[in-house]
C-alpha cells in the first residue's frame, strides 16, 4: 500500500488579500507608533499652528499685506518702523503694528501671516509633485528592472550630479522668475530622490509572498504594482516627504531671497527677508520675523519626519 503526498498548492486569493489586509493592520499601529513619538507630535502642533494662522490669515491680519499704510491712509507712516504694540507702552494715538512697517510701508505681521499660505502651499505642492512623478518612475524602474530601470536611474543619476539650488536656479532662469517656476524647479530637483527611495522599495516588495502568489494567479502587471506594491512601498516614501517639505520651503525661500522665487509684492518670508536684508542692523526686526516663521515651519517638519522615522523603524519598536 503506497502513500502520496498531497500535491503543492498556491496560496489562494483570499490569502493575498489576507496577507495585503496585514499592511494595512500596520499602518494602523504605525499611526498609534507617530503618535507616540514626542519629537512628532511637537512637530504636528507646530506645523498645525502655521496651519491655523494661515488658515484665519483674513482675520488675525490688521492690514492688507500688499498694500502700505500710505495707500491706506494711515498719515505719518515712517518707512521701517518699529513695532507698535499699545499694550506695551506705544501711545495710542499711533496705529498698532506688531511687528513694525517694511521699506514700502507695509504692515510686517500681516505679510508674515499671508507669508505662512504661501510656505505651506509651496512646500506641500512642490514635494506633492515631485513625489507623484518620482513614484512613478520608481515603480516602473523597480518592477521592469532591465534596460528600463538603466535608463530612467542614469537619468536620475544625471539630475543628481548637479548641486540642487544651482540646477534650480537655471531653470528658474530658463523658465522666467515667478514663484510657479521656483516651485517646479525645485519639484525637478527632488524628483530622483523619490524615484531612487520608490526602487529600492519595490525591488524588495516585488518578492514577497503575496505578490508571487498575486503573479501565479494571473493578476495583470498594473494590477500587481498599483494594487499590491505600491500600498506596500508608500512608508518610505512618507518620510522622505515629509522631511523633504522643510527642504522645499527652504529652497524656494532661498530662490525667493535671491529674485528669482516669488515676486513683489507677494508677502513670502524669503523674499521679505531678501528686500530687507540690508537693514540687519538698523531695522532686525524685518528679517528676524520672517526668519523666525521659516525656522519655526521647517523645525516642524523635520521634527515630524523624524517622528515618523523613529516609528517606523522597527529596532526602535520592538
Amino acid at each position: 500500500m503506497s502513500s502520496t503526498a498531497p500535491p503543492a498548492t498556491l496560496p489562494t486569493v483570499a490569502e493575498a488579500d489576507a496577507d495585503e489586509g496585514h499592511a494595512y493592520g500596520l499602518w494602523r499601529d504605525t499611526l498609534r507608533n507617530i503618535l507616540r513619538q514626542r519629537s512628532a507630535r511637537l512637530g504636528l502642533l507646530l506645523i498645525g499652528f502655521f496651519v491655523v494662522v494661515a488658515f484665519l490669515a483674513p482675520v488675525l491680519a490688521t492690514f492688507d499685506p500688499d498694500k502700505g499704510m500710505l495707500d491706506l491712509g494711515e498719515i505719518g507712516a515712517v518707512k521701517r518702523a518699529p513695532p507698535c504694540i499699545h499694550l506695551l507702552g506705544c501711545p495710542a494715538d499711533v496705529p498698532q503694528h506688531l511687528l513694525g512697517l517694511d521699506g514700502n510701508f507695509r504692515d510686517v505681521f500681516s505679510r508674515i501671516v499671508y507669508g505662512a499660505r504661501v510656505s505651506l502651499f509651496i512646500g506641500v505642492v512642490t514635494v506633492g509633485v515631485a513625489i507623484l512623478i518620482g513614484t512613478l518612475i520608481g515603480l516602473v524602474a523597480g518592477y521592469t528592472s532591465g534596460r528600463t530601470d538603466n535608463v530612467l536611474m542614469r537619468l536620475m543619476d544625471i539630475l543628481l550630479g548637479f548641486p540642487s539650488l544651482i540646477l534650480a536656479i537655471a531653470i528658474v532662469t530658463v523658465l522666467g522668475r515667478s514663484l510657479v517656476n521656483a516651485q517646479l524647479a525645485i519639484a525637478i530637483v527632488a524628483i530622483p530622490l523619490y524615484a531612487r527611495v520608490m526602487r529600492s522599495t519595490v525591488l524588495s516588495v516585488r518578492e514577497q509572498d503575496f505578490v508571487v502568489a498575486t503573479r501565479a494567479l494571473g493578476e495583470s502587471p498594473s494590477g500587481i504594482l498599483f494594487r499590491r506594491i505600491l500600498p506596500n512601498s508608500l512608508t518610505p516614501i512618507v518620510v522622505a516627504g515629509t522631511l523633504g517639505v522643510a527642504g522645499a520651503i527652504l529652497d524656494v525661500a532661498a530662490l525667493s531671497f535671491l529674485g528669482v522665487g516669488a515676486q513683489p509684492p507677494l508677502a513670502e518670508w524669503g523674499s521679505m527677508i531678501g528686500l530687507e536684508r540690508n537693514q540687519l542692523f538698523s531695522a532686525p526686526h524685518l528679517v528676524l520675523a520672517p526668519g523666525i516663521a521659516i525656522v519655526i515651519t521647517v523645525l516642524g517638519f523635520n521634527l515630524l519626519g523624524d517622528g515618523i522615522r523613529d516609528a517606523l523603524d522597527p529596532r526602535l519598536n520592538r
